[in-house]
């Protein structure tokens, strides 16, 4: 049962089939914490809806084997279908102990197991919570945890970056160079931003003209305007390799990745596999294609709030929408062209 305190009701996102991309808004009972677990109820004050995610349900089959978050999410019809898996809100309630007592501002990604935010009060686990940057608003809070951990895990995780807190991170980055396709959409502007305080000496963005002195000011070196020149154009004329390609599109974008990595590199993909669209030709030896689903990890977020107090990294919010006019917001972030990240405040 709900405490006292807290509303029997809450206003919520629903999907209520699967296999349509149909939500409706409505009401839903207020979710309980479970005694003796990690969880904890906060009241969520903005969100963030994330390319794609209205399918993921009725294609679980495919995800299984790539992601805790959905291995243990393995019955489509188990949750209730809440999108929107980004928050930023104030913690409710708490287990005894927590380090996020009630009164705490957080911010984080939830798991895709569990049903999503786009809800007045929602529930998290003390794993995934990072107390929120002090000098930011709701909505930019809100708008760094997908693309915060995602930018995080393809650098230093997968991309073979060395962190940018070691005590040698920028002296060991300061040779390397990464390509970064969709560099002004939601993951792609924290992957600019991180890649440069981990002192990588060269970041390469891809982006449309319209967005290039948006990514230059993020601090990339160099930019290539997709509509002009290919990556491959672009290394074939410069005569320059990276070490790493961060891909956030597959298709034709992942298989001109092969060819601009330099011997020994990396192709990191969030959308697919890179083995499946290696070229045949024109790719360098040893070349590692790595596809990668992102953790909620915490700490990851305690770290950002580090550098997001210290000015190192920004928020790029491209527009904001209150709850009701959720229908917008979805229709920007499956346009594939919005510049940051769009929002959806809970609380109007």
């Amino acid at each position: 049962m709900a405490s006292p305190a807290l509303p029997q009701t809450i206003k919520s996102l629903i999907q209520p089939d699967i296999h349509s991309s149909k939500l409706i808004l409505t009401e839903i009972p207020t979710p309980n914490i479970t005694p003796g677990s990690t969880e904890h109820l906060i009241r969520v004050q903005s969100t963030s809806p994330c390319a794609g995610e209205l399918i993921w349900a009725a294609n679980i089959s495919q995800y299984v084997s790539i992601s805790p978050d959905f291995t243990k999410y393995n019955t489509a019809s188990e949750k209730l279908q809440v999108p929107c898996y980004d928050l930023s809100g104030t913690v409710v309630l708490a287990p005894p102990g927590s380090p996020f007592p009630p009164g705490t501002d957080v911010y984080t990604r939830t798991s895709f197991s569990r049903p999503g935010n786009a809800r007045e009060y929602t529930i998290a686990l003390q794993e995934e919570l990072a107390q929120k940057p002090k000098n930011i608003s709701w909505e930019e809070a809100a708008s760094i945890p997908l693309s915060a951990f995602t930018a995080w895990q393809a650098l230093y995780v997968h991309g073979g970056m060395r962190c940018v807190f070691a005590s040698d991170a920028k002296e060991e980055n300061e040779s390397k160079s990464v390509l970064i396709d969709a560099a002004s959409g939601g993951v792609g502007v924290l992957l600019v931003q991180f890649a440069k305080a981990g002192g990588i000496g060269r970041v390469i963005g891809v982006c449309s003209g319209a967005n290039v002195d948006m990514v230059k000011g993020l601090g990339a070196d160099d930019v290539i305007d997709y509509r002009k020149e290919s990556m491959e154009e672009w290394s074939k004329r410069t005569g320059h390799r990276v070490d790493l390609v961060v891909d956030m599109l597959g298709g034709k974008s992942l298989e001109q990745s092969w060819k601009v990595v330099r011997r020994g590199g990396k192709v990191v993909s969030i959308k697919e596999d890179p083995n499946n669209q290696k070229p045949t030709e024109g790719v360098a030896d040893d070349i590692e294609g790595k596809f990668f689903v992102m953790k909620p990890e915490g700490w990851q977020l305690e770290e950002t709030a580090g550098l997001i107090e210290k000015g190192q990294v920004k928020a790029i919010i491209d527009s904001v929408w209150p709850l009701s006019d959720f229908e917008k917001a979805f229709e920007i972030v499956e346009g594939g062209h919005a510049k940051g990240k769009v929002i959806i405040n809970i609380r109007e």
